[in-house]
């Protein structure tokens, strides 16, 4: 398969998203299975409730983000197209919501880690709303000269 500049920086990309899904997927896991658990038994009977669906939530973010970077690396190897990879169950899995009042209650780690596993799921959100989106490849100096037809 043939690499276009682009397709090389999109590689990249996905590469990179896909390091700092799993780094933060391990720091999650790690966190909620050993440290949280000792801040999680401070805290009172509904707050031990929220931070446990916290961190469902958080596995769910990082599971359908790891799961769409993995499509993209399917179709940059030519094992699925880029028309496959559109299809609604490859896009991106809709994100649970945290509403600010729960993180607030939440231990400092904890909210550190769900802020950003949000963060990182908006910023696969907008590569995924990306795709399938017109590429314009005509030229600006193309688009001045409509432009000037236009005008005349």
């Amino acid at each position: 398969m043939r690499h276009t500049g682009a397709s090389r920086i999109h590689r990249k990309l996905i590469d990179s998203l896909y390091v700092e899904a799993m780094l933060l997927a391990d720091e999650a896991r790690a966190y909620f299975d050993v440290a949280g658990r000792e801040e999680r038994h401070t805290l009172d009977a509904l707050r031990r409730v929220a931070f446990s669906c916290e961190s469902l939530k958080v596995t769910t973010r990082l599971m359908h983000i790891i799961a769409w970077l993995l499509t993209q690396r399917a179709v940059d190897a030519g094992e699925l197209t880029p028309g496959d990879a559109l299809s609604p169950s490859r896009r991106l899995g809709e994100a649970p919501d945290t509403d600010d009042a729960t993180l607030a209650a939440m231990p400092a780690q904890a909210a550190t880690i769900i802020l950003t596993s949000i963060e990182l799921h908006r910023r696969v959100a907008r590569l995924d709303d990306s795709l399938g989106a017109p590429v314009d490849h005509a030229s600006p100096a193309r688009h001045m000269f409509d432009r000037l037809a236009a005008a005349f």
